[in-house]
């Protein structure tokens, strides 16, 4: 039998982290961002009718859904409990459909970029942006911090 290894459990209390906005009907709660600076894990919400335009991820996003309904470029409908895996290079669009909002848990790793209507990279999103947008919505509405790395206050 091999030693145990000295691994830290980490939880944290998703009711205790705010919505921060992105985009007019569109939220993330981060729940844990990666040690490596590449990867992050948290629950994206949009509002009835939001979409999530063009874009691409430069590496494999997990996407579960948790609540509501979302429709992708390709017409398909995910709805609670479905599950979508893209892998590194995809290209897509979604929007949340019916009258509830959609609440997806992802995990992602890479950055993904925004695309205009020739393809060109309009903004880029990955974990330190995201990281750096919760740090500034905590201080800026005056929540605590939490180390979404360790997973402990700071």
């Amino acid at each position: 039998m091999s030693p145990a290894l000295n691994l830290r459990q980490a939880f944290v209390d998703a009711e205790r982290l705010p919505w921060i906005p992105l985009a007019p009907g569109e939220s993330f709660k981060p729940l844990r961002f990666l040690p490596d600076q590449d990867g992050r894990v948290l629950l994206l919400r949009l509002a009835p009718g939001t979409s999530v335009p063009l874009h691409r991820h430069l590496g494999e996003v997990h996407a579960w859904n948790v609540s509501g309904s979302r429709q992708l470029h390709t017409g398909e409908v995910v709805g609670p409990g479905g599950y979508v895996y893209e892998p590194p290079g995809n290209v897509d669009s979604w929007k949340a459909v019916g009258d509830e909002d959609v609440v997806v848990f992802i995990a992602a790793r890479g950055s993904m970029e925004y695309l205009g209507p020739k393809g060109e990279v309009l903004r880029r999103d990955g974990a330190a942006s995201l990281r750096e947008r919760y740090e500034r919505h905590c201080a800026e509405t005056g929540i605590e911090l939490l180390d979404l790395v360790s997973g402990s206050p700071r």
